[in-house]
């Protein structure tokens, strides 16, 4: 008897390990609440005290993309059926999630965009994933960083914007 109720003891931890709270991620057999969209601040501020290892693009919730009116811009995933990290429209514009904040840049030159000290260079690879998708390579380079990380994804283009 002793062994059942040290074996349940010793269980009671585990029942808390489903706490991934990733966009996308099913927790419960019920509907969430509605996503609330990250705060849209500047480089500046957004990174002010995240130590430059962990300046790392995150996934944005469809609230995050309606905040920032980016539903059809062409949007940088990690994999073929993740939501973005990262949005850029032809006009210039585009927006990271680093850190919870949405960061939004302005292009300096073609595949290149920025905001202060942030900056964020695209390039179209020549391969494609599974689904058909074309890989994209994404280099981003922040305050206080010694070295830039470099991520392939996939991109996909809402409309007619590229």
């Amino acid at each position: 008897m002793n062994k059942i109720a040290l074996l349940t003891l010793a269980a009671l931890p585990l029942a808390a390990c489903n706490t991934n709270t990733a966009v996308g991620n099913d927790r419960e057999a019920q509907l969430d609440p509605p996503a609330t969209a990250a705060p849209i601040e500047s480089a500046a501020s957004a990174l002010a005290n995240l130590s430059p290892g962990l300046m790392l693009p995150e996934t944005m919730s469809e609230a995050d993309l309606a905040a920032l009116g980016a539903e059809n811009t062409c949007q940088f995933r990690l994999t073929e059926v993740a939501f973005p990290s990262f949005v850029y429209d032809n006009s210039g514009r585009g927006a990271i999630k680093i850190n919870g904040k949405l960061i939004p840049v302005t292009a300096s030159a073609s595949g290149e965009y920025a905001n202060g000290e942030l900056r964020i260079r695209t390039r179209i690879l020549d391969d494609e994933g599974d689904a058909g998708l074309q890989m994209q390579e994404l280099i981003v380079a922040g305050p206080r960083m010694k070295d830039e990380f470099g991520f392939w994804g996939y991109t996909t283009c809402g409309n007619s914007e590229a």
